[in-house]
């Protein structure tokens, strides 16, 4: 993926616990009554409610996703859509008329939202079936989930939950995008236009967080993610660290630890609960030959540090974070063991950065070279997930800020995982 082609509007700025702030020009408010036509087209509550609006109706936050209401979808022409692919009525006339079929979705706080809500565009429709169809492919082990948390409760979900129904269609528009790269600006455009909206419903709803939406909402911030690694690296941003400020995706990082933080043991429960795998043994003896390369380079590295630091022992952050990462790498090195890279090492890799104290992470924002060098180490658990397309190019575009951001000197102790992620 060429990150130079990128048209995208994704820009996530300084927070705490994941509220987003979006382009303001892209997301404003046409300010017409009794809402913005933009948020009524996306299922958005919309703060320019008129104050004819019913006092009576109250505002409505994600709802669990067991108890959906009724609502109409009716199909309408897409501003994707040429002219010539429009619906003819009996004049020859592009159609107007909507197609009705009932599904679930959730309730409206006024009338005009609610008409607006039952209409759903051809390319909208055609992005849904391609995710139910195909992309939830990409995003799971059909073996072990069970559950089919991805393939059936996802999309379910996506009826009652907007902020899920919107990033579903973006990653299922950029899924199409990777499989079609001579229509990838236009699956770009519908992504870019679905992911806007879908952080704009997951930040509406952050505060509302409770046991009753908390699988939702979780799913949410977990599918933020995958958009942003699917649309593709960008220059300047290295996931944990930027050239300039916050790095983006580490905001998302912290606005999911924030979530699972509060109610972490509500989440993994019913379909979401955690499902062991029984494949997953020990490491191979050929892949343990590799596994001990990638360890005695470590090893290496962890007795540098020491000598830095006059023969004392490293300093304990630096310590805990290569001991966590042994333990990640044999994690990793198990499920490949057992055929089973890509999307199958997400838990080993991010399991990592999100196990890292804030003293480490600001360390790698501060571009501190250990810090870095460690970072290095893990780029090459990064490299193992590349037969996944989310994670095309990434290993590569962060090893190299990594270099670009590492002094001199330093560049001898990240040869070993450069060597491993370029050759």
């Amino acid at each position: 993926m060429d990150i130079n082609e990128s048209t995208t509007h994704f820009r996530t700025l300084d927070t705490l616990e994941s509220s987003i702030v979006l382009d303001s020009d892209y997301l404003q408010c046409d300010e017409r009554k009794p809402a913005c036509s933009k948020c009524i087209h996306h299922a958005i509550d919309c703060d320019f409610l008129s104050v004819g609006a019913t006092p009576s109706a109250s505002p409505s936050s994600a709802p669990s996703p067991s108890k959906p209401s009724k609502a109409q979808f009716r199909f309408k022409p897409s501003k994707y859509q040429s002219e010539k692919c429009k619906p003819k009525d009996e004049t020859g006339e592009a159609s107007s008329q909507t197609v009705s079929t009932k599904v679930q979705s959730r309730d409206s706080s006024s009338s005009a939202l609610s008409q607006s809500q039952d209409t759903i565009s051809f390319a909208d429709l055609r992005l849904f079936h391609h995710f139910v169809t195909e992309t939830y492919r990409t995003l799971t082990d059909e073996a072990t989930d069970r559950n089919q948390v991805w393939r059936t409760h996802i999309p379910q979900w996506g009826f009652s939950t907007p902020s899920i129904f919107h990033l579903m269609l973006a990653l299922a528009a950029l899924h199409l995008g990777y499989l079609h790269p001579e229509k990838r600006d236009q699956y770009v455009l519908q992504a870019d236009d679905h992911f806007t909206f879908g952080i704009r419903s997951v930040s509406a709803i952050l505060s509302s967080l409770n046991s009753e939406n908390c699988q939702s909402i979780y799913m949410s911030t977990v599918l933020v993610c995958l958009v942003y690694f699917a649309h593709g690296p960008k220059p300047g941003e290295y996931l944990v660290f930027s050239e300039t400020g916050k790095a983006e995706w580490l905001v998302l990082m912290r606005g999911v630890r924030s979530i699972l933080f509060s109610s972490h043991d509500k989440i993994f429960t019913g379909v979401l609960e955690v499902q062991t795998d029984p494949d997953i043994q020990d490491v191979s003896p050929l892949l343990q030959v590799e596994l001990g390369e990638h360890q005695s380079h470590m090893k290496a590295f962890q007795h540098f540090m020491g000598m830095q630091a006059g023969g004392s022992s490293a300093p304990q952050i630096y310590i805990d974070a290569l001991e966590n990462l042994f333990e990640m790498f044999e994690e990793a090195y198990r499920c490949r063991s057992a055929g089973k890279d890509g999307v199958n090492l997400m838990a080993p890799l991010f399991g990592w950065i999100y196990r890292r104290p804030e003293e480490f992470i600001c360390l790698l924002e501060e571009k501190e070279p250990f810090a870095l060098v460690i970072l290095a180490y893990w780029c090459i658990l990064l490299k193992f997930m590349g037969s996944s397309w989310l994670m095309i190019a990434w290993d590569r575009h962060v090893i190299a800020g990594i270099q670009q951001s590492l002094a001199t000197g330093f560049h001898q102790w990240i040869e070993w995982p450069v060597r491993v992620i370029c050759d």
